[in-house]
């Protein structure tokens, strides 16, 4: 797929996945029905979906984080943009609010949690993630 769609940048999101538990964060602005979603962000032009989503988690919540495995692509049904989906592992840091302007807050979830805050389905190969990974 190209870099743009419609003239807009990809997103990348990490999936960070800690102790049975998943990491969400509540964007202060929502896009469209969605408030709660993985650290994300736009990938930058000469950087890959791993490295955006690596440098977001830096800058959206604190952590540092080493992309392991890419879940895959799609058109996100409810923003339109093509999402890049990659597993994330924590090597330094807490999570917290790092970047206070685009998040009002974040939570380590198990899934039961996850299902009240994200009420609809994930895209395939995540949902399928999460469900080996979360308690």
């Amino acid at each position: 797929m190209s870099d743009q769609l419609e003239g807009r940048p990809a997103i990348a999101a990490a999936i960070i996945v800690q102790d049975g538990r998943v990491l969400l964060a509540r964007r202060r602005v929502r896009e469209g029905e969605l408030s709660w979603q993985f650290p994300a962000g736009v990938v930058e032009p000469g950087e890959s979906g791993e490295q955006a989503a690596v440098r977001e988690t830096l800058e959206e919540v604190g952590l540092g984080v080493e992309a392991v495995k890419n879940l895959g692509e799609r058109i996100h049904p409810a923003t339109g943009r093509r999402m890049i989906y990659v597993v994330c592992e924590v090597h330094s840091g807490t999570a917290l609010v790092a970047d206070a302007d685009e998040l009002a807050e974040v939570e380590w979830c198990d899934k039961a949690r996850v299902g009240e805050l994200v009420p609809f389905p994930f895209y395939g190969p995540v949902q399928e993630y999460l469900d080996a990974s979360l308690s």
